[in-house]
C-alpha cells in the first residue's frame, strides 16, 4: 500500500476494490454499503450519486456487476449492493423528493459557462449521462430525442413495474436542472442534420441514439398479423397505447426482455406501462405479456437452462408467474390461417454454440412440434436506424451495423463527432450505457479544450484519495457478521402482481442495516510494519497475531522456509527489500503471509499486537473532477 496518495490510478484502485473495479463507473459500493451499516445515509447516497447519474434507476434494474465480484460471493451469497443503494437513495435521491439543489451538496460548486455548445443526440441513459457531466464542466448541451419523452430504453422499455415512471422523469429533471436543453420530437435525419447542427454552432456531437430496430426472424410467416416485434410491443405499451394480444402468447427469445414483455401482456386489462434497460431481450417481453392480459404465456428459446442470457431471479420470477418455458426450442415457422397467426412450429435446438463458442445453433431433424397461438412476438434482439448517416458525414458502420468508435475515446471516423451506448456496442445494460455517456464527456472535453478550461484540468484515470489509519482500540465489527446469512428483498406477493404493481419493494432501514452489516470491507488493509509507529518498538515474532485470526490466512514463516517463483522474488527484493533462501548466504528474519482473499477484516490481528506493529488501513476516494 502506497505510503501517501494525492492521486491513485484508477488500475491499481480496481485492482484493490473488486466490487469497484467490476461497476462500470467505479462506484464505490463498498464505501456506501459501510456508510448504511453506521446509519449515515445522506452520506451514503452522495458516495452512490457522485460517479452515476442515474444512481436511484440503477437501485432498482441495474444488472448489477458489482455483486458478481463481491468477494464475499465466493463463499457466501454476496452483498445485496444493489438493493443497498436503492435504500440510500429512497432517503436522500430524487425520489425522496428533497429540492434540486442537493446536487450542489453532492459535486459542492457551482460551474460557470463556458459557451461551447455541444449536441446530444438521444435522452437515454448514455446520452443523459454525457449532457449531466458536460454540464458540470460547463458547457451548454442541448440533447436532441426522436420520442415525445425522454429516457430512451429506460421509458420506452423496461416495464413500469420494474421501474416507476415517475422515478425516471425526477432523474431526467434532475440533470435538466444543470441547465441542460431537452429537444423533444426532434429526430436525425428526420428534422435535422448533422451539418445542420455545425451551422448552428455545436463544435461536438455524442450520438447516443440506442438500438430501437427489433431484428427479425427469417423463418416463413413473420408477415402474418398477430406477429409483433418485441421493441414495438413494448414501445407501444410503455406509451399507453392497447395491444390486443388473444388468450394465448408465445415469445420467441431467452433473454430478460421477452420474459417481462410475457409479464406484462398477461395483465392487459390493467396495464399502463412504462421503461426498458436490460436488453438482453426475452424476459421483459415474457414478464410484460402476463401483465398485458394474456392467459396463456409461453417463451420458446434456444438456450437450455443455464445458458439463458437472462437472469436467475428474472427466470425464476417468471416461473412464478406462471410464464411456461420451453428451453432447447427454435422457431421453424409461424403458421397462419386466413393471414392471421394461429401457431408456431418448432425443432429440438441440439446445441447453440459451436466448439470456438461462436453462435451456430443445429437443429435435430424430425423434431417438429407445433403450439397453438394468437400472437408470436419476437425478442431475438436490436438494432439501430442508421439510414440517416450519408457518406458526406464521415462516419464510418461496422458490418454489424454499429457506429464505428475507438473503444478509449469513443470518437467515430468524423473529427468532433463522438458515439456510445448501444448504437455503437449493441443493446446492453443500462449501467454501461451510462458509462459510455461519461467517457465520451471525458472524450469530447479534451477534444474542445486540450485539456484545460476555466482553470480545470481533466483527469482521465485519476481519483484524490487520502488514507484513512483506524483506531485499533476503536476498530470493531459487528458480532458474528460474517456468519450472518444474506437478507432477502422483499417482493410482492405474486396474487398481487398486476397491471404496474411494483415487484421489488425495497429494504427497511433495520433490513438494510442488517444486509450492509455483512459487508467484508474489501478496502480496508491490514498493514504489517516491522517496527510500531506509535511504540517505536519492534515486532517481537510473538505469534499473537497468527493464533487470533479466526479464518487462519496469517502466517508467520522463517527465511529458510521461503521458496516463490523468480518473479515474486525479484519484486519482494525491489519492493520490500527481502532477500530469501537460495539469493543470499545471510538468511535473518521472518516474513509475514497473508491470505487476502481469506480475509475477513475483523481487525482482531490488530487488536492483538502487544507492539503495535499491525494497524488497519483503508484509502478515501473522491473525483477530482465531476467527470
Amino acid at each position: 500500500m502506497p505510503d501517501q496518495l494525492k492521486f491513485v490510478n484508477l488500475e491499481w484502485l480496481d485492482s484493490n476494490f473488486p466490487c469497484m473495479a467490476a461497476c462500470p463507473v467505479h462506484t464505490e459500493a463498498g464505501r456506501y454499503v459501510a456508510l448504511i451499516e453506521e446509519g449515515r445515509y445522506r452520506e451514503a447516497y452522495h458516495v452512490a450519486r457522485r460517479p452515476n447519474p442515474f444512481a436511484s434507476i440503477c437501485g432498482r434494474i441495474c444488472a448489477a456487476p458489482c455483486e458478481r465480484a463481491c468477494r464475499l460471493g465466493k463463499f457466501d451469497q454476496p452483498i445485496a449492493i444493489r438493493a443497498l443503494k436503492r435504500f440510500a437513495c429512497e432517503r436522500y435521491g430524487v425520489e425522496s423528493m428533497l429540492d434540486l439543489e442537493k446536487l450542489k451538496e453532492v459535486f459542492g460548486k457551482s460551474v460557470r459557462k463556458n459557451r461551447i455548445k455541444v449536441a446530444v443526440l438521444g435522452a437515454g441513459p448514455a446520452g443523459l449521462s454525457c449532457a449531466h457531466d458536460l454540464a458540470l464542466l460547463g458547457y451548454e448541451v442541448t440533447v436532441f430525442e426522436a420520442q415525445s419523452v425522454a429516457g430512451g430504453m429506460l421509458r420506452l422499455g423496461v416495464p413500469e413495474y420494474r421501474l416507476p415512471r415517475e422515478l425516471i422523469r425526477l432523474e431526467v429533471n434532475a440533470i435538466l436542472s444543470l441547465g441542460v436543453e431537452l429537444k423533444l420530437n426532434a429526430a436525425v435525419g428526420r428534422d435535422f442534420s448533422l451539418t445542420d447542427l455545425q451551422r448552428q454552432g455545436f463544435q461536438a456531437f455524442f450520438i447516443a441514439i440506442g438500438a430501437h430496430k427489433s431484428r427479425d426472424l427469417q423463418i416463413e410467416g413473420v408477415e402474418l398479423d398477430g406477429v409483433l416485434r418485441a421493441v414495438d410491443f413494448l414501445l407501444n405499451v410503455n406509451l399507453g397505447y392497447r395491444v390486443e394480444l388473444g388468450k394465448k402468447v408465445i415469445v420467441i427469445g431467452g433473454g430478460n426482455v421477452a420474459l417481462d414483455v410475457a409479464r406484462t401482456a398477461a395483465r392487459q386489462e390493467r396495464v399502463e406501462v412504462g421503461h426498458v434497460t436490460e436488453v438482453a431481450e426475452a424476459l421483459d417481453v415474457a414478464r410484460s405479456a402476463v401483465r398485458f392480459g394474456a392467459k396463456e404465456v409461453h417463451l420458446v428459446c434456444l438456450e437450455d437452462w443455464k445458458e439463458m442470457p437472462a437472469s436467475a431471479d428474472e427466470i425464476s420470477e417468471a416461473r412464478e408467474e406462471r410464464i411456461e418455458i420451453h428451453s432447447r426450442r427454435g422457431p421453424n415457422r409461424i403458421i397462419g390461417r386466413d393471414g392471421a397467426v394461429v401457431g408456431l412450429e418448432t425443432v429440438d435446438c441440439v446445441s447453440v454454440f459451436d466448439d470456438h463458442g461462436r453462435f451456430n445453433p443445429k437443429f435435430a431433424p424430425h423434431t417438429e412440434k407445433i403450439m397453438d397461438a394468437d400472437t408470436v412476438i419476437m425478442a431475438i434482439g436490436q438494432t439501430s436506424d442508421l439510414s440517416w448517416i450519408h457518406p458526406g458525414d464521415g462516419i464510418e458502420i461496422t458490418p454489424r451495423n454499429t457506429i464505428k468508435v475507438d473503444p478509449a475515446t469513443l470518437a467515430t471516423t468524423a473529427p468532433g463527432v463522438f458515439a456510445g451506448g448501444d448504437v455503437s456496442f449493441g443493446p446492453r445494460n443500462a449501467i454501461d450505457a451510462v458509462a459510455n455517456g461519461k467517457k465520451a464527456a471525458r472524450s469530447i472535453h479534451h477534444y474542445c479544450t486540450r485539456d484545460k478550461i476555466e482553470g480545470v484540468e481533466l483527469v482521465l484515470s485519476e481519483r484524490e484519495a487520502e488514507i484513512i489509519v483506524y483506531d485499533t482500540k476503536k476498530y470493531k465489527r459487528s458480532w458474528g457478521y460474517e456468519k450472518t446469512q444474506r437478507v432477502p428483498i422483499p417482493v410482492l406477493p405474486i396474487d398481487r402482481r398486476i397491471g404496474v404493481s411494483q415487484i421489488e419493494l425495497g429494504y427497511t432501514e433495520e433490513q438494510a442495516i442488517e444486509e450492509a452489516s455483512r459487508c467484508l470491507h474489501c478496502w480496508v488493509n491490514t498493514i504489517f510494519e516491522p517496527e510500531g509507529e506509535e511504540t517505536g518498538t519492534e515486532c517481537i515474532l510473538c505469534g499473537g497475531c497468527v493464533d487470533i485470526c479466526p479464518e487462519n490466512c496469517i502466517d508467520l514463516v522463517v527465511l529458510t522456509r521461503i521458496e516463490a517463483e523468480g518473479t515474486v522474488l525479484a519484486e519482494l527484493e525491489s519492493e520490500y527489500r527481502i532477500v530469501v533462501k537460495g539469493q543470499s548466504g545471510e538468511l535473518v528474519g521472518s516474513v509475514m503471509i497473508k491470505d487476502e482473499d481469506r480475509c475477513i477484516r475483523c481487525g482482531l490481528c490488530a487488536m492483538r499486537c502487544p507492539v503495535g506493529c499491525i494497524t488497519m488501513e483503508a484509502y478515501a476516494v473522491s473525483e477530482t473532477v465531476p467527470v
